[in-house]
């Protein structure tokens, strides 16, 4: 059967700016095949991002060919399932992550550490994770902050990052995690900042940084951003939304 000639949409010149389906023209009462089939494919990608293999022995590799120390952890998760139904399992560190940690008797306290999470993306994290870490290392560096051991977690959630900063006595704690796979974007970064991490932390103590990828926000812009509400938060000694209505009254002066 011939498909009828589609329809185009008066939004269509928008397109250019966006990659969410906007504007996609009618062919009759429907969508065109071509676009069913990439809706399709789309939510494939989502899909398959989701359950995607976290590679954090690469990670691990490319980090220390960096010269920075890493812990391999993961959280109370089990399997992928568990941590799509158990969100609170997931934002815990398991025992033996836990044991990990304290056997490397680390002594001094940290300004900074950063952690890496697959999250709800091991996609974004494989592909985004080690060069937005390269452009935020050498901001770091450059302002003589000290940075901890870097974290891998399999199946973690943000919060996970409260327990590891409180672990490892550091006064900012950073994850980068695969942020929920959307349609146009399976591969989107995350990036959370916590001021003075604890177990117990809430939403409106972060600040964060999200759609890092190519073709959302560059990764040198997001290391930028992060680095400044990093010192910003470490020399005001505040995070979350009193950081950022801080920074907002300062902006206005």
């Amino acid at each position: 059967m011939i498909e009828k000639k589609i329809s185009k949409d008066a939004w269509e010149i928008l397109r250019q700016y966006t990659d969410a389906r906007i504007a996609l023209g009618r062919t009759g009462s429907s969508l065109s095949t071509q676009n069913i089939l990439s809706l399709n494919e789309a939510h494939a990608q989502a899909r398959d991002s989701i359950y995607k293999h976290f590679d954090k022995n690469s990670i691990e590799q490319s980090l220390l060919q960096l010269h920075h120390e890493v812990f391999l952890l993961n959280s109370k998760v089990r399997d992928k399932k568990e941590f799509l139904l158990r969100p609170d399992l997931g934002r815990r560190l398991c025992d033996d992550s836990i044991t990990v940690i304290q056997k490397a008797n680390i002594k001094k306290a940290f300004d900074v550490c950063i952690s890496v999470s697959d999250g709800l993306s091991a996609t974004a994290v494989n592909s985004h994770a080690i060069p937005f870490i390269g452009h935020l290392l050498k901001k770091l560096i450059d302002a003589n902050l000290s940075i901890a051991p870097i974290c891998l977690i399999e199946n973690g959630r943000v919060a996970i990052s409260d327990e590891i900063g409180s672990l490892l006595k550091a006064k900012v704690s950073i994850i980068l995690i695969g942020e929920r796979p959307g349609l146009s974007s399976s591969d989107s970064m995350g990036v959370y900042l916590t001021y003075h991490p604890k177990v117990g932390n809430t939403d409106e103590q972060r600040n964060c940084v999200s759609n890092i990828r190519l073709g959302g926000m560059p990764f040198e812009e997001a290391a930028r951003e992060i680095f400044i509400l990093t010192a910003a938060s470490i020399r005001l000694n505040m995070g979350g939304t009193l950081l950022k209505n801080s920074l907002s009254i300062t902006d206005n002066q």
